[in-house]
C-alpha cells in the first residue's frame, strides 16, 4: 500500500511530529509474533513491544477469537448500577496475581486514567477515615505518570506540562534516582537508597497529616528505564507507613511480567497500598487499564457510605466492558499456559548482556537495564532530542521498531522473544549509532 503526505492530513496525531511524519510517514499495515511490516511491505522486528503493551506478540488468535465471541454475544453492559460475570471474573484473576492482599480491582481505560483513579480513591479513603485534610501528593522528578491532569500534574517532565499552564495544586515532587556514580550499572545500584529520605523532607516541610500519598514508578519507564538503587522502595514503604501515607505504585510499563515476575512490587520485595496498571493487561488489543488495592482501603470507603448509597463518585463508560474482559481474560490466559513471565526471566540475562555489548560506541553515555526493559543514553547532537528523532527514523528505515525518548533509546522486547531476534534488534541498533558515531559501520571496537 502507497500513502501519500496528502492522505494523512486530517489526523492530529499524539507525542508526533506531525509536520514531518506527513511528509515521510511510517506507516504499519499488519503484524504477527515478532515482527511488523510497514506501508512498504518491508518487516521490521518490534523492539519495544509496540508501546510496552504487545507482551506476548502480536496477532494472537486467541485474543482476537475471544473478543469476537464476546461481541456475538454481550457486546456492552453499562458499568453503572449494572455488571456482567467476566469482570468481576478478570478482577478476580488480576487479584490472583498481585501482592499480598491488593485484591480489589477498579476498572479504567488507560493508564492515565488509572492513575487519576487511584488518586482519588486515595482522597476517598482518607475522607472515610476522618482525615479529609490530606490531599496533597508527592511524586519524583523524572516521572511519567500519564497526560490526564491529575498524572500530567503529578509528572516530573518539564515538556509535557509547559504548553499547559496551571496544574492540580497540593503537588510536590521528590529528587530522581539518578546519580553520575551509577552510570552503566546493571540492574540495581549499590548507592542511592538515601534518595528516599527526600520523602521525610516533604513530610518535614508540609506536615505527614496532610498528605494523601505518594506515587511512584518502580522503574521509571518513560524517562529512560530508571532503576531504583538497592533498598530505596523499602525505605519509601517505611516513610510511608510511619506517617500514614499511601503508596502508589504507577506499573503501568513495569507490570503483567516485564520485570520477571507479575508486578515489579515483587521483583523488589516492596508491596504498595495500590497498584495502577494497563498496556499489557490486554496485550495491547483493547484499550483498559486498571487499579488494584489493598482491601482495607475498599473496606474503609465502601463502610462509610450509607446503605444503598454510590460509595465513590467515579467511573467510565467504558470501565471494564465486555469485549476489554474478554482480551483481559484471553491474555491472563496466555500468560499462564506459555509461562511468559518465567520465560522473560529467564531471557533476562541474554537480553542485558546483548544490550551492555553496546557499550563501546563512543555517543552512548549511559546503559540502564532490569528485566526485559533497557535503556540506552545517546549523547545529544546540536538540539536535545534532534539525535535521538534521528536513530528513530533511521532504526524504522533499517527494520527496527524503537522507542526513543528525547535522545534515550529504550528497549522492550516481547516475551516470546528468542535470542535471535535480540541479536537481530542489537544488530540493528549497532549498525544505525555506529553511523552517528562516525564508525565503519557492523564492526565492534575493542575496550
Amino acid at each position: 500500500m502507497q500513502t501519500s503526505a496528502n492522505s494523512l492530513e486530517y489526523q492530529w496525531m499524539p507525542f508526533t511530529a506531525n509536520r514531518h511524519f506527513k511528509v515521510e510517514p511510517r506507516l504499519f499495515s499488519e503484524a504477527q509474533g515478532m515482527y511488523l511490516k510497514n506501508h512498504r511491505g518491508e518487516t521490521l522486528i518490534d523492539g519495544c513491544s509496540g508501546l510496552y503493551c504487545v507482551s506476548a506478540g502480536h496477532g494472537r488468535r486467541e485474543i482476537a477469537d475471544a473478543v469476537h465471541q464476546q461481541l456475538l454475544t454481550l457486546d456492552y453492559a453499562p458499568p453503572f448500577q449494572f455488571g456482567h460475570d467476566k469482570a468481576f471474573e478478570l478482577a478476580r484473576r488480576i487479584g490472583e496475581l498481585t501482592p499480598d492482599d491488593l485484591n480489589y480491582v477498579f476498572f479504567t481505560n488507560s493508564g492515565s486514567e488509572s492513575v487519576d483513579t487511584a488518586m482519588k480513591i486515595a482522597l476517598a479513603y482518607h475522607r472515610a477515615r476522618g482525615q479529609p485534610q490530606r490531599t496533597r501528593f508527592v511524586s519524583r522528578e523524572r516521572a511519567y505518570h500519564g497526560v490526564n491532569f491529575g498524572g500530567l500534574s503529578l509528572a516530573g517532565m518539564v515538556r509535557n506540562r509547559e504548553q499547559f499552564g496551571a496544574v492540580l495544586p497540593g503537588i510536590s515532587h521528590i529528587r530522581h534516582t539518578v546519580l553520575p556514580e551509577n552510570k552503566f550499572v546493571r540492574g540495581e545500584a549499590d548507592k542511592g537508597a538515601e534518595l528516599a529520605d527526600d520523602l521525610q523532607r516533604h513530610v518535614d516541610l508540609y506536615g505527614a497529616d496532610t498528605i494523601a500519598a505518594c506515587i511512584v514508578e518502580p522503574i521509571a519507564g518513560s524517562f529512560g528505564i530508571l532503576v531504583p538503587p538497592k533498598g530505596y522502595l523499602k525505605r519509601l514503604r517505611e516513610i510511608c507507613d510511619r506517617h500514614g501515607i499511601l503508596l502508589i505504585f504507577d506499573e503501568v510499563i513495569c507490570g503483567f511480567g516485564r520485570t520477571g515476575k507479575p508486578f515489579a512490587a515483587q521483583s523488589f520485595g516492596v508491596t504498595p497500598d495500590m497498584i495502577t496498571m494497563a498496556k499489557a493487561l490486554t496485550n495491547g488489543v483493547i484499550p483498559m487499564g486498571a487499579v488494584a488495592m489493598r482491601e482495607q482501603i475498599y473496606q474503609t470507603v465502601v463502610d462509610a457510605a450509607a446503605p444503598k448509597s454510590i460509595e465513590l463518585f467515579h467511573g467510565y463508560t467504558y470501565s471494564g466492558i465486555p469485549a476489554a474482559c474478554a482480551a483481559g481474560l484471553a491474555t491472563l490466559d496466555i500468560y499462564r499456559r506459555e509461562g511468559l513471565f518465567e520465560r522473560a526471566a529467564e531471557l533476562s540475562p541474554y537480553f542485558l548482556d546483548a544490550v551492555w555489548s553496546l557499550r563501546d560506541i563512543p555517543i552512548i553515555t549511559d546503559i540502564r537495564g532490569y528485566g526485559l526493559l533497557a535503556a540506552i543514553d545517546i549523547a545529544p547532537a546540536d538540539k536535545p532530542g534532534m539525535r535521538g528523532y534521528e536513530v528513530l527514523c533511521e532504526l524504522f528505515n533499517t527494520g527496527m521498531l524503537a522507542r526513543v525518548g528525547g535522545d534515550t533509546l529504550i528497549f522492550a522486547p516481547a516475551f516470546i522473544a528468542e535470542r535471535k531476534h535480540i541479536d537481530e534488534m542489537i544488530d540493528k541498533v549497532r549498525r544505525v549509532l555506529q553511523r552517528h558515531a562516525g564508525q565503519r559501520p557492523g564492526v565492534r571496537l575493542a575496550g
